[in-house]
């Protein structure tokens, strides 16, 4: 296994060679993981990427060849790399669950830790978890533009490098892909691979029909063509029939067809109907092809008749979207061995931060759907036998007063004293776990273009202590 202890940015080592040189080593340090926005692209978020995030963390150490690296930058002195040489994470992170619904501005990930130990820790964090989060948002929307079919992960030979197609493809199952096309992230994760054969298949043959009844020949119980390789309806749909009439004679059925170009609405819809006469109503139609989710909403708007779709580049990639834009910043600092709050001011609003060591909170209606979240300081309680008035931290004439509710904290214990002490799920439990959390937005916050904005408000006592420090400059 890599050693990703020296996946950071050279400035956390030099701040934390800073750290020891100012006897700041031991100030105990609170920062958050969080999104500002996430431009034109999606009112949410589905958070991922917690378990690599975790293993990084509990594998940090300085060995021998990166002890050596360091020293021959000749930037950092001998106590310094004494300290790497006995490094250790010993700090707390609270986090919300995979597969959990976030929103801008409000934490995801929470570290506490000696400040050098929080520090090191922030590149790579922000790496895993802003990748998996991105790619398991562009999927949920991808699944959400499918509705009631099914969509595979097929982006391995377009991701951005082995472990943005490894990591990527974990991300879309928990954005709710069925399967994937990834045979290492089936092995590593235990999710379902599925694929069918390429034009190149077809073209090995002298003819079309010789390399079906060839494909038939080899997976008799699992035969899907790929019928676009010269002309989707006047030659690969009729020599796919004669085939799956073949193979029902032999007592085999056939799974369907895939198309990969062309007019999708049009040629699904003339192959659906071709099937059904030649009597394999059961068979699927597959499509394929720059696949993302607006085409695919397109389709069924004019419906197309698509049972399962294979979604590639645009999707492992998040093509509009390429990156998500978390940040990691300071929100509390030990103080004669108190935590103090600390606010990063800007003169953009959307850049100043909130202070404080905080919790999310969810409100739920009487209905178990989401109303709300509510950040709060982690000492507060929600009485939820009382209403409860919430109120949008800028705009704050805009409130609402919640009387039958329930709300859910977000931000769970992770690691304490660097010690994992959560279980970490399998990823199709993940994957429910976030099918369970969609269900409860309204369709309104999930619309592809303009969606509402969930409110994400502050709590009196945490919109009090902001203003308390916007007021004094920090």
């Amino acid at each position: 296994m890599r050693n990703l202890t020296l996946l950071t940015d050279l400035y956390q080592l030099t701040m934390m060679q800073g750290y020891l040189r100012c006897g700041k080593q031991d100030e105990m340090a609170v920062f958050d993981v969080f999104f500002r926005h996430i431009d034109d692209f999606s009112e949410y978020a589905v958070v991922a990427g917690l378990e690599q995030a975790v293993e990084y963390i509990r594998d940090i150490h300085f060995g021998p060849e990166e002890l050596d690296y360091i020293r021959n930058l000749h930037i950092f002195d001998e106590d310094f790399l004494e300290y790497l040489k006995n490094f250790r994470f010993e700090g707390d992170i609270d986090a919300m669950p995979e597969g959990t619904i976030c929103f801008p501005g409000e934490p995801l990930v929470r570290v506490k830790a000696k400040l050098p130990q929080a520090q090191l820790i922030e590149t790579a964090l922000l790496n895993i978890v802003n990748h998996q989060t991105l790619i398991a948002t562009k999927a949920s929307r991808v699944v959400y533009a499918a509705q009631n079919t099914a969509v595979m992960e097929f982006g391995l030979r377009r991701a951005q490098g082995p472990d943005a197609g490894l990591y990527g493809a974990r991300a879309a199952i928990i954005g709710g892909c069925d399967s994937t096309s990834n045979v290492l992230a089936g092995q590593m994760f235990d999710v379902a691979v599925k694929g069918t054969h390429a034009h190149s298949w077809v073209m090995s043959f002298p003819s079309e029909l010789e390399a079906f009844r060839a494909y038939a020949d080899v997976f008799p119980d699992g035969c899907m063509l790929l019928v676009d390789t010269y002309d989707a309806l006047k030659s690969g749909m009729p020599n796919a029939i004669k085939v799956f009439n073949e193979l029902r004679a032999k007592g085999h059925e056939p799974v369907g067809i895939r198309i990969d170009s062309g007019d999708l609405a049009y040629l699904s819809k003339q192959a659906r109907r071709m099937m059904d006469e030649a009597g394999f109503p059961n068979t699927i139609v597959c499509a394929s092809g720059d696949l993302d989710e607006e085409l695919i909403w397109d389709l069924r708007a004019q419906g197309a008749a698509i049972d399962i779709w294979g979604v590639g580049t645009k999707m492992i990639t998040s093509k509009n979207n390429p990156a998500l834009g978390g940040v990691y910043k300071l929100s509390a600092l030990e103080e004669n061995g108190q935590l103090v709050p600390k606010i990063k001011i800007s003169e953009s609003q959307w850049k100043i931060t909130n202070p404080g060591v905080k919790q999310v909170w969810r409100l739920y209606d009487a209905d178990g759907m989401a109303t709300a979240d509510l950040v709060t300081l982690e000492d507060e309680v929600i009485d939820e036998s009382r209403p409860l008035t919430i109120f949008d931290p800028v705009e704050t004439w805009k409130r609402m007063t919640l009387t039958d509710f329930t709300a859910r904290p977000l931000l769970q214990p992770v690691l304490r004293k660097g010690e994992v002490v959560c279980d970490l799920p399998p990823l199709n439990e993940i994957k429910k776990y976030a099918k369970k959390e969609m269900a409860t937005l309204w369709e309104e916050y999930k619309r592809l273009k303009n969606p509402h904005i969930f409110k994400v408000d502050l709590s009196d006592k945490l919109y009090a202590l902001k203003q308390e420090l916007l007021s004094r400059g920090g």
